[in-house]
Formats: C-alpha cells, structure tokens, sequence
C-alpha cells in the first residue's frame, strides 16, 4: 500500500499516511497539495496536527559511479525509492575539454624563442599537493546524491542515514574515491546520523530479506537494479540482531521490517551547459557564437518542465534549446522530442535542476 507524505503547517514532516486518507483530507479541505522537488504527492495539513510524534524511518544510499540507488523505509512499510544517473560521464568530459582549451591558450601566450626564465609564466599561488581536494566528477555525483536525501527530509521525518562505504587499496588518505566519501558522508550527517555498512553487508542483508538484485544491465531504470541495495541498507536500521546465521541452508533473521511496494522514481540532473562568452571553436568567417546558459527569448528556462502541441498530439519534457521561433523539447534521457512553436507550449513547472520521471 502506497504511503503519502504529511508535511505540517509549519513545514515539518509527519509520518506518511494511506493514500485514501489524503484524498479524503483534500476534498474535506483538511489539506492541500505539498509542492515539491521531487514530484512526490504529498499533503500538507491546514490545521495544526494532534501530535508531532513520528516513528523511525531510515534513508538507504548505495553510492556508485554511474548509477546510485536510495530509498527511504519504515518498519512498517517502504516509502520510496529512487534510481539515480550520476553525472561522472558528462563532468569528465567538460574538465577534459577545459584542460585542452586550456593549454591550447597557454601556448599562444608564451613566446618559445625566449630563454626559459623569461618567459610569462604565471608563479604558482599555493601548493596543489597539500590539501585532500574531492574530484569534481567525484564531487557531482556525491552532490547529486545529498539534493535528494536533503529533498527527502523534508518530507520525510527521517531519524537516521545508512551509506555503503568501500575500501580502497593502498593509500585509503589520498584515494579520490576514499575522500569523497569522507566528504558525502560529513554532508550527510548534517541532516541525519549517518551509519556506514560495507558492500558485503548489504549483500546479506539483501539475501536475508529476500530481494533479488538484476546484475545483467545496471542502466536499467528498475527497482531491482540500484534502488533494491538502498532497501536493503535503509531495512538495516530495523534489525536488532547484528549476526546472522544459516540454518538448514536458509539464512535466520528477525521479523522485524516490512518490504512492500513503493513510488520508484527516475532522477538525473539536467544536462545544461554553463554561460559561455562563445563557442570554443572558431565558425565560418572567424566569429564566435554565444554558448550555454539557461535563459531563453520564450520566457521558458533550460530544465523547465512543459507541454507541447503539435499536429493534434500532445508532449510532455523538459525544454533544452530554442530557435528564434521554436522550443526544443527533450525527455528524462535529454534526448529531443521535437521542435514546437513557442506559443504552442506551456509551462508545467519551473526548473529544479532535476529531471524526474516515473
């Protein structure tokens, strides 16, 4: 049974309740509808509540590099859970591309005839190699993962966060992967505690719940791909025995978390390019043309979520371009729909820099 979040008057999260119930609170007008970052139908209560009393509820993250799942869970029921697309991919690529745009300038400025010590370069300010910096690509996808637990408490009364944490060889103090998760997890912590549980744990504890995990292709934008381990960390938090033992070839575990079906939802950020003066690269006749920004001449952003009419057929996406007369309209995977005439589109929803499908 689905469950529906409750916010309260002054903003703070309740425990979820029966969708019935929240249907019937609107039409007595006992509540309204609870925008949100994520898309999630949620309540909020136009009279103060009898009580602020909530049970505990735990947010599960299985961090990856291209993909990350999270899910929130009570011990009565599963409240929700999401697949992440990670931007490591499209980050590496920019920094690659601003390292070559880089050096490409650096060689036009200095004058190679000239002896070594004359030339123009600039002294360095500081040492690069004191600090533990986190990689950007690192970086984007751990901040990807804290704008959605962060979306979540509000509202979700959560009381504690379970992350898998992973172990590198050798240096664990200079691995990039190691102080990034040092860093996610110092993020974290001011939302909720945060519990850390290895990558063998979650396996067992998805083995003794009984969750099967699909491992052919983890692009697949299922349950069962990524979002299934943070089910299985978030169900960690409800189990009062730490060891688990076989019997008869089956594993024993305590009774003490429901798993049911909850809303899944799809979420990756919006592929927009940052304001650039112009194009890298030089167009025909040695000019320039203004790249990246979100701003359009339609009154639409960049990530604005609308719908579009063309031929009699209705669309619906998220805009990523325009031309003097037209709107570009793509879909979760930022592939484009179509072009649409601008007056033939309607806004739906202001940009969140999420992309969120169902």
């Amino acid at each position: 049974m689905l469950r529906v979040p409750v916010i309260s008057p002054d903003g703070k999260p309740l425990m979820p309740t029966k969708a019935s119930r929240a249907r019937r609170w609107l039409k007595q007008g006992l509540a309204v509808v609870y925008p949100n970052d994520l898309n999630v139908f949620a309540v909020q209560l136009v009279n103060q509540p009898s009580g602020y009393q909530t049970q505990d509820i735990a947010a599960g993250i299985d961090p990856g590099k291209l993909f990350s799942g999270i899910a929130v869970q009570s011990s009565h029921a599963t409240l929700w859970t999401g697949h992440l697309v990670l931007p490591y991919k499209k980050v590496r690529e920019r920094m690659d591309t601003r390292r070559t745009m880089r050096r490409t300038r650096r060689g036009r400025r200095i004058n190679r005839k000239v002896p070594y010590y004359n030339r123009s370069h600039r002294q360095k300010r500081f040492s690069n190699r004191e600090s533990k910096k986190v990689p950007p690509s690192i970086r984007a996808n751990r901040q990807l993962e804290q704008r959605v637990v962060k979306e979540l408490s509000f509202l979700y009364p959560l009381k504690t966060i379970v992350y898998e944490v992973v172990k590198a060889r050798g240096n664990k103090g200079f691995s990039p992967v190691m102080v990034g998760q040092y860093w996610a997890i110092s993020q974290l912590e001011k939302i909720a505690p945060v519990t850390q549980k290895q990558g063998w744990e979650t396996a067992l504890k998805r083995e003794a719940i009984g969750l099967v995990k699909d491992k052919t292709d983890k692009s697949r934008q299922t349950v069962n791909t990524h979002a299934i381990d943070g089910i299985a960390l978030a169900a960690t938090h409800f189990f009062r025995r730490k060891n688990y033992y076989h019997s008869k070839g089956k594993l024993s575990i305590p009774e003490n978390c429901n798993i049911t079906n909850a809303l899944f939802s799809f979420i990756r950020r919006a592929p927009i390019s940052r304001r650039q003066l112009h194009l890298l690269q030089f167009s025909k006749g040695g000019k320039r043309r203004k790249y990246g920004g979100t701003t359009t001449s339609h009154s639409f952003r960049k990530g604005d979520y609308v719908e579009a009419v063309k031929a009699g057929t209705t669309y619906r996406g998220w805009v990523s371009g325009e031309t003097a007369k037209q709107v570009s309209v793509s879909d979760i995977n930022w592939k484009r729909i179509g072009q649409f005439t601008a007056r033939k589109v309607r806004l739906l929803k202001r940009s969140t820099g999420l992309l969120v499908n169902y």
